[in-house]
């Protein structure tokens, strides 16, 4: 018995060996979605993950997680600004990281703002002031939140996001863009472009993928018969602008899956 005790003891620990290196093989990646609300999920009228953020399962980071089996920390936050990136939600990026998804930029540009005046009393003066914000503000504000998450982890791959064109080229008017004349979307398509090559260049910079999500946006504007952004919602005010459900699963994700696979 003393002789099967001394045999068995290394075959033993070998097999707990084999079964622990096996565990780990199959852990699932740790992905961690940073970001505001087009990353949180306004837009698809729901909050089940967490009212205070706006987070929901119809959100682009909730549905990648599910699709490639990801182990999901889900930090993003409706209102955030890059600060609130930096201060807060990239303490939730660990060494042992794999993947990071990040929209940002929009706020620091004043997004609330220009929904209001657009569906108000005119916006051409709001979008001056955004415009010059992302010429003179904006790249120093993403050059400090893309080093805050590569300080965090020098191996994630990091995937950063646009923002959709809510309108169509040519513009053409409709019950959901309501108060937005075909000027204004002209000139604010011209903004979010103006937008998306900044946060493009300074991610590219730093070594981070870049997401474009407007191909998959194409023939999807708010007056579409199928659009991936909402219009005014008047119920749902923080729907407004932002990405509906579909827009979420068929625009964000396969422009994600077109490069993490």
């Amino acid at each position: 018995m003393k002789r099967f005790c001394r045999i068995s003891a290394p075959i033993l620990g070998a097999l707990l060996l084999v079964l622990s290196l096996t565990a780990s093989a199959f852990a699932a990646d740790k992905y961690v979605a940073l970001g505001d609300s087009y990353s949180a999920g306004n837009g698809a009228n729901s909050t089940n993950l967490d009212a205070n953020c706006n987070r929901n399962t119809f959100a682009y980071p909730y549905l990648l997680s599910q699709q490639k089996g990801y182990a999901l920390t889900f930090v993003a936050c409706a209102g955030a600004v890059t600060g609130d990136v930096i201060n807060s939600q990239v303490n939730s990026v660990t060494s042992d990281t794999k993947l990071v998804t990040i929209t940002i930029g929009g706020n620091d540009i004043g997004f609330t703002n220009l929904i209001i005046a657009c569906t108000t009393l005119g916006c051409s003066s709001q979008i001056a002031t955004s415009q010059n914000q992302i010429n003179t503000q904006l790249p120093a504000k993403l050059d400090a939140t893309y080093n805050a998450i590569r300080a965090k982890s020098a191996t994630a791959r990091v995937v950063v996001l646009g923002y959709g064109r809510p309108f169509a080229s040519p513009p053409h008017t409709c019950l959901a863009a309501t108060g937005v004349s075909s000027s204004e979307e002209t000139s604010l398509t011209a903004l979010v472009d103006s937008l998306n090559t900044t946060i493009k260049t300074r991610a590219l910079a730093h070594g981070f993928d870049y997401a474009d999500v407007n191909p998959y946006w194409a023939g999807h504007d708010v007056c579409a018969s199928n659009p991936f952004t909402n219009g005014l919602t008047i119920f749902h005010t923080a729907d407004s602008y932002h990405p509906t459900r579909n827009g979420y699963a068929n625009g964000d994700v396969p422009a994600i899956r077109a490069i993490v696979g």
